[in-house]
């Protein structure tokens, strides 16, 4: 089976005509696709402008008629940031995003692979709604026991905020959590079996290990705030293993994926 990640798709400032043309690129290539992929993830930030701005509105709407051309038979995953629910995210801020993009964490079970998607606000900064954060916590813990017990294929999380960016003792700052909730984090994913974490957020790529979990750290379709490319990240799951390789958009529009990553996606 296979998935498709991106890291950040945030139409901001003066740059917004750019942005919407980028995340047009990006859907074409993915529909061009064939065999199509199981889905096509966002990892947040879906939108630049945070809760009570001006031109978020405007934001959702250009986002929205361009996803509308993702292939039907391509479902969207839409995972939210901080630009989407806020920096300290409230229950106001979190039932607009609910009602505009749908629940803020989910799970989902996709060819034997269990998928969870998590806020990650609520483990930067849950002081505006602690209560949501600990209905996620009780949720996760029931999620990841499953994972255990039914020893699935592969677990894997999907997240805005990465729990590091290249190791579990780095520094905290503003693009990972605090080494505090990250370890706590770390540890209750590698029990369980989680393979993988996929984030946005840093505008850049980047990633690391810790005991038998990958951090996946994925750039943006738009702003980027360092040397790669606007792409996309295709991620190809097996019975073995997890594949990922990130793409430039002009890549995957003029040449797609390379012969290897293409068999594997044709094994059923």
């Amino acid at each position: 089976m296979k998935a498709w990640s991106t890291g950040d798709c945030d139409n901001s400032g003066d740059e917004w005509g750019q942005e919407i043309r980028l995340t047009e690129q990006a859907v074409q290539a993915i529909n061009k696709l064939n065999p199509r992929p199981r889905f096509f993830v966002l990892c947040g930030d879906l939108i630049h402008a945070m809760p009570g701005m001006p031109w978020r509105k405007e934001q959702t709407a250009d986002l929205q008629r361009v996803l509308r051309h993702v292939d039907s038979e391509i479902p969207l995953v839409l995972v939210s940031g901080n630009h989407d629910v806020g920096n300290v995210p409230t229950p106001e801020t979190i039932a607009e995003f609910q009602q505009t993009w749908g629940d803020d964490y989910f799970s989902f079970w996709v060819g034997g692979v269990l998928f969870l998607v998590l806020n990650s606000q609520f483990l930067y900064n849950s002081s505006g709604c602690p209560a949501l954060k600990q209905a996620q916590d009780a949720w996760l813990d029931q999620q990841l026991g499953l994972a255990k017990q039914r020893r699935c294929q592969h677990a894997i999380v999907f997240q805005h905020i990465p729990l590091f960016l290249q190791s579990i003792d780095e520094d905290d700052n503003y693009f990972n959590l605090t080494r505090a909730i990250r370890r706590e984090v770390a540890d209750k994913f590698t029990r369980a079996g989680v393979k993988a974490v996929f984030s946005g957020h840093y505008h850049r790529n980047a990633g690391g290990t810790y005991q038998n979990l990958e951090m996946v750290v994925s750039s943006a379709i738009g702003c980027q705030l360092g040397q790669d490319p606007h792409g996309l990240r295709v991620v190809v799951v097996t019975a073995e293993k997890i594949i990922h390789r990130y793409y430039s958009l002009d890549e995957l529009s003029e040449r797609g994926i390379e012969d290897d990553l293409m068999n594997l996606m044709k094994k059923k």
